[in-house]
């Protein structure tokens, strides 16, 4: 029963339903073992389920045993949209993928507020679906979707949808890469005007060549290259559209220039190109909802990055701390670390592993590695494939014991290791790969009790 949940209770006691809410944190509720011991399962017509619920909780167990439907909150909002000033529900354009879903919905977002679009981002990015599908007031839906979030949805038929890349993440929830990639797939299911897909990620082509669509549906790739036609991609430093432009066959229509994206720009003053990649991915929705060119560059020239998502803290006796606690997962990490030159990283990683190994990220990034700060419930895959394939890189761990000081003495041994670093450029990086839920209530709150203690580092010295 946390925000979502609440929503969800909200809309469907406002259309006559009977709610019984169940949380086995919240006491004033039912918790999932009262339930079962009850009767109230055997009157259910619907269970509206949290993301947060993997399919082989005991709860969703019983459902599946009593033939009960179960629904997503994004189900739930699908079908109780109403109707806006145009007499039709707000279109949705959604956005999945392991990485970048964040970013790319706040840019598609900025891009249709420059177009006119009473446009707002939406899902798993922090307002709930609910609210806004029965919001009359709202031209367009921006939808970051999780694959949790997609696993029970199955009606949803966007305007257009993008999948931006598919790596091993909560196979501990899925169960196996092929069940996580197919729940990310469902954001393809039943699309109207464009399936949009990354070039550079076979799998997210694949899952638009599975996925049943509306007639006359395309595929749009994006890539960081020179586009081909039936994609967007990059030109030098031009951003263009070669997926819907009317000429599309013989000519490019610019969209902007990396100049428009310095916001996002890294720490040596370039755009990353995962970043890049995600603005080509947010210009193709909102080109497929029919946004012209000049908003698109207008949106992405005033969209402003979220907190967390390397963002620097201090400089501290010439060592640079970089907040980057958004990186929940190998993928994200290793696009962090790629954002910094070879042998300058004091790395802060660990957490909740979900099942994921390091090896490919270590060894792809050894070369940025200085020295590494393991913290966490789960730091011996990290430290495995440490020893495996960086083994003369300094590991220090520090004790998942007591969690209220863990970022603080991770924060002291990464300045100690920065100091005994060879001459040159340092950075201490928080860039976990790992969720935080093991010892921090967010992603958010592990950053700021980063940015906290270096804080902390600039007030003693």
């Amino acid at each position: 029963m946390g925000v979502t949940g609440r929503a969800a209770a909200e809309v469907l006691a406002a259309r006559g339903a009977r709610v019984v809410p169940v949380d086995d944190t919240a006491g004033d509720v039912l918790s999932t073992e009262e339930l079962l011991a009850g009767t109230v399962l055997d009157r259910t017509d619907l269970v509206v389920v949290s993301p947060g619920l993997a399919p082989h909780h005991p709860l969703l167990r019983a459902c599946a045993a009593r033939g009960l439907t179960v629904w997503s909150e994004v189900e739930l909002a699908w079908r109780v949209r109403v109707p806006t000033a145009s007499g039709e529900p707000a279109p949705w354009l959604a956005v999945t993928g392991t990485n970048g879903k964040t970013t790319t919905v706040g840019m598609l977002e900025s891009v249709l507020r420059a177009a006119g679009r009473d446009a707002v981002a939406v899902g798993n990015v922090g307002t709930p679906v609910v609210l806004a599908a029965t919001d009359p007031a709202r031209d367009v839906l921006a939808v970051e979707l999780s694959s949790f979030q997609l696993h029970h949805t199955s009606s949803m038929s966007a305007q257009a949808a993008a999948v931006l890349n598919v790596a091993p993440d909560h196979l501990d929830w899925h169960g196996s890469m092929e069940a996580y990639a197919a729940a990310k797939g469902r954001v393809f299911e039943h699309a109207q005007v464009a399936c949009v897909y990354n070039a550079a990620d076979p799998m997210t082509e694949h899952l638009v060549r599975e996925a049943d669509v509306v007639d006359g549906c395309v595929a749009v790739g994006f890539t960081t290259g020179t586009p081909s036609v039936g994609q967007v991609g990059l030109v030098e430093d031009v951003l263009v559209d070669r997926g819907f432009a009317r000429l599309r066959h013989t000519h490019a229509a610019e969209l902007g220039t990396l100049a428009d994206l310095h916001r996002l720009a890294g720490p040596d003053g370039a755009v990353p190109p995962h970043v890049v990649a995600d603005a080509l991915a947010a210009a193709a929705l909102a080109l497929a909802h029919g946004v012209e060119p000049e908003a698109v560059r207008d949106g992405l020239r005033a969209y402003a990055p979220g907190s967390h998502r390397i963002a620097p803290v201090a400089v501290l006796d010439g060592v640079a701390y970089v907040d980057d606690s958004k990186a929940t997962n190998a993928h994200a990490a290793a696009a962090s670390l790629a954002s910094f030159g070879p042998g300058s990283v004091v790395w802060v990683a660990g957490g909740l592993a979900k099942g994921a190994t390091f090896d490919e990220l270590v060894a792809s990034r050894r070369d940025r590695l200085r020295a590494v700060v393991l913290i966490g419930v789960d730091r011996a895959p990290l430290r495995e494939a440490l020893a495996r394939h960086a083994p003369d890189v300094p590991v220090v761990e520090v004790d998942a014991g007591d969690t209220g000081s863990v970022m603080t003495r991770a924060v002291h041994e990464a300045r100690r290791l920065a100091a005994g670093a060879p001459a040159g450029p340092a950075t201490v990086l928080l860039a976990p790969a790992c969720a935080s839920m093991d010892q921090f209530a967010s992603y958010a709150d592990r950053g700021e009790r980063f940015a906290a203690a270096v804080r902390a580092l600039r007030e003693d010295a």
